[in-house]
């Protein structure tokens, strides 16, 4: 991981053109998810990540239908991809086009494309690291169905993946056999879309030298001026609070992570006037409020994942930051959880 962008989402044209296949009005789909309804005229608007994901959740609610998230990838036009994802239809072979979008995906969102390659598999996953909530399932099928397109229009070839797991329970219909024509895995612990390795090596006809050599050092200065604005503080507490129920990370740990030296990270945590444990403190109340407005969590299980070894010291921290206990902290901010 090089370093969590800010949680900010750019919603590309190819989304609002899309809804015009549909038949669904922008303005109808603000309302629905209580956004701005003049947000698709500013293309340099930016939404969170929950906003983000309350675009697509109101897209669920006025076309529920399964696979639309497919649908929509099919028909859209690669050029109206923005330049991040552009670049990736003219890479060498379909293991450069992946790695572009995970690398250059960024400057659009803060979502991480992972991708992990075996012998004979290839697994992808997506992380939002400021989420609050699941990925809609439409969501995760746009992400998924781009990568297979990337592979299909680059190659030119059906191009088929080994299998895909979705954490969604088995829809009606064949949509989604008919799509990714492999085997598909549904209830799964986290959704995943896997590769066949051999696959990765399939050359991109339109692969266009030229053109990279052009795009990627532009893409590559807009990361690096991206990565270089976002605080520090904020790329320490997204490691900490995704490592938090594993044991109580150190800056070492962070370090590693976040691909810097131990010597580098603690020298701009302290350009920011804070303390790694200052960080570590603030990183466990923000999940910990984040993980109690879910009235279905239970207390002790909150306790485990904010990395304390009994609840009892998990009540005694939280008392002394809230200044009441995580029971009496949910009953007051119930009405105020979305």
């Amino acid at each position: 991981m090089s370093g969590a962008a800010a949680d900010r989402c750019k919603v590309p044209r190819a989304f609002w053109l899309a809804l015009g296949h549909l038949g669904v009005p922008p303005a109808a789909l603000l309302r629905q998810a209580k956004l701005p309804l003049t947000l698709h005229l500013n293309e340099q608007g930016q939404v969170t990540t929950a906003q983000y994901f309350a675009l697509w959740k109101a897209l669920e609610e006025l076309k529920p239908e399964p696979g639309l998230g497919l649908a929509m990838v099919q028909s859209a036009d690669t050029a109206v991809h923005p330049p991040s994802s552009l670049a990736a239809f003219y890479a060498r072979d379909y293991r450069d086009g992946l790695l572009r979008i995970a690398r250059f995906k960024r400057l659009c969102s803060p979502e991480q494309v992972e991708i992990k390659e075996g012998k004979d598999e290839c697994r992808i996953t997506v992380e939002w690291p400021y989420a609050t909530g699941p990925e809609p399932a439409i969501s995760t099928d746009v992400t998924f169905a781009s990568l297979v397109e990337l592979g299909r229009r680059g190659t030119g070839q059906r191009l088929i993946p080994k299998r895909v797991e979705l954490v969604r329970p088995r829809p009606k219909g064949d949509v989604y056999q008919n799509y990714f024509e492999c085997p598909i895995r549904y209830g799964a612990e986290r959704s995943r879309l896997v590769l066949n390795s051999g696959d990765l090596d399939r050359p991109f006809p339109g692969h266009n030298q030229e053109l990279l050599e052009i795009l990627t050092p532009a893409l590559a200065s807009a990361l690096g001026e991206l990565q270089a604005r976002s605080s520090i503080r904020e790329q320490v507490k997204v490691v900490l609070k995704r490592s938090l129920a594993s044991g109580r990370p150190e800056l070492f740990d962070v370090a590693r992570d976040l691909g810097v030296s131990e010597r580098t990270l603690q020298r701009r945590i302290t350009g920011e006037g804070t303390s790694f444990r200052e960080l570590l403190v603030e990183a466990r109340q923000e999940l910990g409020r984040q993980l109690l407005s879910d009235p279905t969590a239970d207390i002790d299980e909150v306790a485990c994942l904010l990395g304390y070894q009994d609840a009892s010291s998990f009540y005694r921290a939280f008392r002394y930051w809230e200044g009441v206990t995580p029971s009496r902290w949910r009953e007051l901010h119930g009405n105020k959880i979305h």
